[in-house]
């Protein structure tokens, strides 16, 4: 079959809801596969075991041991909120994204055009943070990570730490300034806030100098 999305789709299916399963004895593929359907519809923002198990009527403990599942076997990451300055930092919710952005799509059953999508922006975070992590990994860079959100709004993509200097990326596919930049630095002072756009995305992934 030379149809993109049907190969995508069937990769999907024999590697996540056969390999995975039979390897973990799981006994459900109609539960894993609506757990990373909710997940993958909430691309980009904070997920809440607690509203997984809803979507998906498992337990909340359920939902994290199949997280930690897809975790471990490489198909989802998980990015944890930065918090220790103000309570008005959101500290216990995670971000969820994918490895494979193919699969991602297969499960959202979306492979349209990027102009005919809503969720472009969710996307082109996700390309952003991986492209990002290969670069730390390969270069031999220990960085600790976040994503830093408040309970009035304001946040910021992803966060960088390296010798106790904070970092900010927001990932705009269509450009624009960082509107939480002058939030996060006066909570933050010496960080810095970039924004990360498809003319500069090279440089941040560290294959264009």
């Amino acid at each position: 079959d030379s149809d993109p999305a049907r190969v995508v789709t069937a990769i999907a299916d024999d590697y996540l809801f056969r390999d995975i399963l039979e390897l973990e004895n799981f006994k459900s593929v109609s539960l894993l596969r609506a757990l990373l359907e909710a997940v993958g519809l909430q691309l980009g923002n904070e997920v809440s075991t607690t509203e997984l198990s809803r979507l998906v009527g498992i337990s909340r403990q359920t939902v994290e041991r199949y997280l930690d599942l897809l975790e471990r076997s490489f198909i989802i990451f998980r990015l944890r909120a930065l918090s220790r300055n103000s309570r008005k930092e959101i500290s216990k919710a995670h971000k969820i994204y994918f490895y494979d952005l193919g699969i991602r799509n297969a499960l959202v059953r979306n492979f349209n055009e990027l102009h005919l999508r809503a969720d472009v922006g969710a996307l082109w975070e996700n390309f952003c943070v991986l492209e990002r992590l290969k670069h730390n990994h390969y270069s031999g860079l220990l960085i600790n990570r976040w994503f830093w959100r408040t309970y009035d709004q304001k946040e910021i993509d992803f966060i960088e730490e390296s010798g106790g200097r904070f970092t900010g990326y927001e990932f705009k596919w269509g450009g624009g300034a960082a509107r939480s930049a002058r939030a996060f630095t006066a909570l933050y002072p010496g960080s810095t806030v970039e924004v990360i756009a498809p003319d500069n995305v090279w440089e941040f992934a560290g294959l264009r100098q």
